[in-house]
């Protein structure tokens, strides 16, 4: 029997030598240089859903499941997640000024046990990081930053939430209540929070929704369509600012105070852990001064001061998720016009990866979308912008296979594995070239990439397999077991955090 063999040689003249290396498996492996440019480029898109936890929309399916169904339920999304070669969770840990993890700064969510500041017996994102780590995929944390309380809550407030710690930067509005923010200390705080979850949980980044200043609704006593709303209830914070000096219109004020925050939070992030990606999830449709003849609606730079072409310009996001919420036919906010002028006004070439109304796709309602429509959006990101990516609103549409779903995407516009794609403005250069093993398992092959020589981390592998003629791409974190018919070469490569691929290495078999 064949003993263990080192199965790779640095230099050509060494493997001149000694062409055949076999391993315990009884492999025989040439490496093969010319190989290495012969497969095409990796294929890169970011292919990810929300879990949201708000309102027990996603996860957990209700309040007060014990530690183990909270469980089982994640490792059965995140499965589907992997069924369908995705690459990205966004996880919703902070619903509205709650935690679902372990913090010393706010309460525990209402939506694990039934009852908020009452522990579930574990850290679920500690729990979701870990799960999804091991099945190669990337866990975003998404945090709502100015929610204070959510109309569907029901239990009452801990006595550590900010309404009761600091009940002057909590503003009622309508059902909800909100942080100000125009209070200076409760941006803190909130700068704080993202801060604690950066420095302690190994995520991949940090995401936040369309939830600035809150959606305005209609004057008591007024119809709903009323153009006659209710302003937000911020006078003694603007009085402070008034009297210190403030030159600033009132809502001008209002869009300066998120755009401090978000600049902020993009600067926490390069000075803390500058690998971690920043994502921001606004609104669907931009600011009237930049949209076409095509598109008309709300507009969140003069209802919810968010500036969002101001961050794209300057650069305080890695990674956009404009919320396009309506079909490719919508009169006035149709799909593709959305997602072209967003591209548009995007000077610093930040990654631009719509967010799709998946969950607009339901069983039993006679507006509900098929999956038809969703399959027609990927098509037009990826013809659009091809190699960038999309993210569905939300898990539970797809892990219920809703018309189909799950299935027709499977066997259709996700057969293929894909990485997602670099952010090479966070790091530059880029892992060694890996190194590759392969043992023989019965029917399968083995294979045991590593990292080459080098200190630069490596995250994931990319791998291509020739069998007929024909290469065949995958991505792993570790070992692979595929079919060993027909396979006559292989080619790994490595990426580093954000993405950035190593030189190939190629062999034959």
């Amino acid at each position: 029997m064949l003993t263990r063999r080192s199965l790779v040689l640095s230099s050509a003249a060494a493997l001149a030598a000694c062409a055949d290396m076999p391993t315990t498996g009884g492999v025989a492996l040439r490496e093969a240089p010319d190989l290495a440019l012969q497969p095409p480029a990796a294929p890169r898109e970011f292919r990810a859903a929300w879990v949201a936890t708000v309102a027990n929309i996603d996860w957990p399916s209700k309040k007060g499941l014990t530690m183990e169904q909270q469980q089982a339920e994640a490792r059965a999304m995140l499965d589907k997640a992997v069924a369908l070669k995705f690459n990205a969770i966004v996880f919703q840990i902070r619903t509205a000024a709650d935690a679902l993890y372990d913090s010393k700064l706010e309460p525990w969510s209402e939506y694990l046990t039934g009852t908020q500041g009452v522990s579930p017996g574990y850290d679920p994102l500690a729990f979701w990081v870990a799960e999804a780590h091991a099945r190669g995929l990337e866990l975003h944390a998404w945090f709502n930053p100015f929610r204070a309380r959510q109309n569907s809550a029901k239990s009452a407030a801990s006595a550590t939430h900010l309404s009761q710690t600091h009940p002057h930067w909590v503003k009622a509005y309508g059902d909800q209540l909100w942080i100000d923010p125009g209070e200076i200390e409760a941006g803190e705080h909130t700068l704080a929070v993202f801060k604690d979850v950066l420095k302690r949980y190994d995520v991949d980044g940090l995401h936040i929704d369309d939830y600035f200043y809150p959606y305005p609704i209609a004057l008591p006593g007024r119809a709903a369509d009323s153009k006659e709303e209710l302003d937000f209830p911020d006078e003694p914070s603007w009085q402070r600012y008034v009297q210190a000096g403030g030159k600033l219109a009132r809502n001008d004020w209002r869009r300066q105070n998120v755009d401090r925050l978000i600049e902020r939070i993009y600067g926490m992030i390069r000075s803390t852990k500058p690998w971690v990606r920043f994502g921001v999830s606004p609104f669907g449709i931009p600011k009237p001064a930049i949209r076409n003849e095509n598109i008309a609606g709300f507009s969140q730079y003069d209802k919810l001061y968010a500036h969002v072409e101001l961050w794209l310009n300057e650069g305080w996001m890695d990674y956009l998720v404009p919320q396009l919420y309506w079909s490719r036919v919508q009169k006035g906010q149709a799909f593709e016009p959305l997602m072209d002028v967003w591209l548009a006004n995007n000077p610093m070439k930040r990654h631009v990866w719509p967010g799709l109304f998946t969950s607009r796709i339901q069983n039993d309602k006679p507006e509900s979308w098929g999956p038809d429509e969703i399959i027609g959006q990927i098509d037009i990101v990826r013809r659009r912008a091809p190699g960038s990516g999309h993210v569905h609103f939300s898990m539970v549409a797809i892990t219920q296979n809703r018309k189909g779903l799950f299935d027709a995407l499977q066997s259709g516009v996700y057969r293929d594995a894909v990485v997602v794609p670099a952010t090479p403005w966070l790091e530059s250069g880029a892992p060694s070239m890996p190194t590759l093993g392969i043992e023989r398992q019965g029917a399968q092959l083995l294979l045991k990439p590593a990292p080459g020589a080098g200190s630069k981390p490596v995250s994931r592998y990319a791998i291509w397999l020739r069998v007929g003629g024909q290469w065949r791409f995958e991505v792993t974190t570790g070992m692979l077991s595929v079919p060993a018919a027909g396979v006559d070469a292989v080619v790994v490569s490595a990426l580093d955090r954000v993405s950035n691929e190593s030189e190939r290495r190629g062999y034959k078999l």
